[in-house]
């Protein structure tokens, strides 16, 4: 890993380099989404269908063999084993939980000569989510797609997953089921991305997509924006861990493992005032990372963008986090209260030594669908508000439209707008 101090006349250049990542799109993979997206708008069903058996090594004849109903998804639920079961139950109840927290209500006022003035916030009708599959299990995708839908009120919740090989994965199905996921389609790719946004014969049109994918889906998730909402189009996974020094090594080493695991250019970041605890922590690393099933991914994933910093002290430390903007922010600190007033760039901020980032993938509560790539700057989780949306509420009395009438007449005659200014005026009375 790459090792480096805030001291070093060049820190800031080399900080730079190091969050660097090539976020420019591949005109390949541009243009093969591009051509399925068309077919699929055009072609409906059958270009699903003769997609997802090319590139899922599928022989579907017809939709009905890429659907699935909501009696298959509590089979499956049903099939788990108790152990498992009690666990996927458990991650939901808390996920809906601290979801229910963000949901906002409609809300108005009166001025004093009668105007009612407000917001009305109404649930999405229909939504999108897609969710890796084949042998890969990724309930928690579900759990976090498709819980703060729920909980908003969205009218209907469509899920895609891809099934290659015809391998479909139990756990998912009943993670679907759990969260009230309304029908399930087994494609994936830029296919089902598309049958979302335009909808076909069986697919119905939504309204927004969340979910994560590979390069085709995340292209397909940028062509079909504006057509449908979309969440993010997500980059690497990252980890940024403030530490004090007192953190046992071998728990920081392998938080910073749990996110590298992820892909070859997923980054894992230490920043820490001490230079002993920095070696502290590459011997657990070097000790421990024999022992990992995904240790190509991790090494290559920690020499490509991983770094260990040695900072002045933890008032710097936050100083650098907030210009990284993290996914994942760990302040691993005896009193970690005295430095979240100091953070105001992280996706998710983990407080405290016993607060690891993968209890927040999967079962804490908060979202892990998170900005990353210093999207954190401006962006926020995936959360219950990005399933509802606001309406402005405006009633004008009688006596209003006198006072605004005449602010709103002089304004559009400024702006040379004289059919606005004349229904402003045709309002006074006279």
């Amino acid at each position: 890993m790459l090792k480096l101090s805030s001291s070093q006349a060049d820190f800031t250049e080399r900080l730079q380099a190091l969050l660097a990542f090539e976020t420019a799109q591949d005109p390949a993979v541009d243009a093969a989404v591009a051509a399925i997206c068309d077919e699929v708008k055009a072609r409906g069903d059958a270009a699903v269908i003769e997609y997802t058996n090319r590139f899922d090594r599928m022989s579907a004849a017809s939709m009905a063999e890429l659907t699935l109903s909501r009696e298959q998804l509590e089979a499956a639920f049903h099939r788990l084993s108790d152990p498992v079961r009690h666990a996927l139950s458990t991650a939901a109840e808390r996920v809906r939980r601290y979801h229910e927290k963000q949901l906002a209500h409609s809300w108005s006022y009166q001025d004093e000569d009668g105007t009612l003035l407000g917001q009305q916030v109404t649930p999405l009708d229909r939504v999108g989510i897609y969710v890796p599959g084949g042998k890969a299990a990724y309930p928690s995708s579900v759990l976090m797609n498709a819980m703060p839908a729920k909980v908003a009120g969205v009218g209907e919740i469509i899920m895609v997953v891809p099934t290659p090989d015809g391998e479909r994965n139990d756990l998912v199905l009943a993670a679907a089921y759990i969260a009230g996921v309304d029908k399930v389609f087994t494609c994936g790719g830029a296919q089902a991305v598309a049958a979302l946004a335009y909808g076909t014969e069986t697919v119905p049109q939504v309204d927004k997509i969340t979910g994560p994918g590979n390069a085709y889906v995340a292209a397909a998730k940028r062509r079909v924006f504006g057509v449908v909402g979309i969440d993010m189009v997500a980059g690497p996974s990252e980890i940024l861990v403030i530490c004090d020094g007192d953190t046992p090594p071998d728990w920081v080493a392998m938080d910073l493992f749990s996110q590298a695991e992820h892909d070859e250019i997923a980054q894992a970041i230490l920043l820490c005032p001490s230079a002993d605890y920095i070696a502290q922590v590459e011997a657990s690393v070097a000790r421990l990372l024999p022992q990992m099933p995904r240790r190509a991914i991790i090494e290559a994933s920690l020499g490509n963008r991983g770094a260990l910093i040695q900072v002045g002290d933890l008032a710097q430390a936050c100083e650098i986090a907030n210009y990284i903007a993290p996914e994942h922010l760990e302040l691993s600190v005896a009193n970690p209260d005295e430095l979240l007033p100091l953070i105001r760039h992280a996706g998710a901020i983990f407080m405290g030594r016993f607060t690891s980032e993968s209890l927040g993938d999967y079962c804490a509560g908060p979202n892990h669908v998170l900005p990353t790539s210093r999207t954190a700057r401006f962006a926020s989780p995936l959360g219950v508000y990005d399933f509802q949306k606001r309406s402005s509420l405006i009633r004008v009395s009688q006596a209003g439209a006198q006072t605004l009438g005449q602010v709103a007449s002089l304004l559009a005659h400024g702006e040379g707008l004289s059919a606005h200014a004349r229904a402003a005026e045709l309002r006074l009375d006279v």
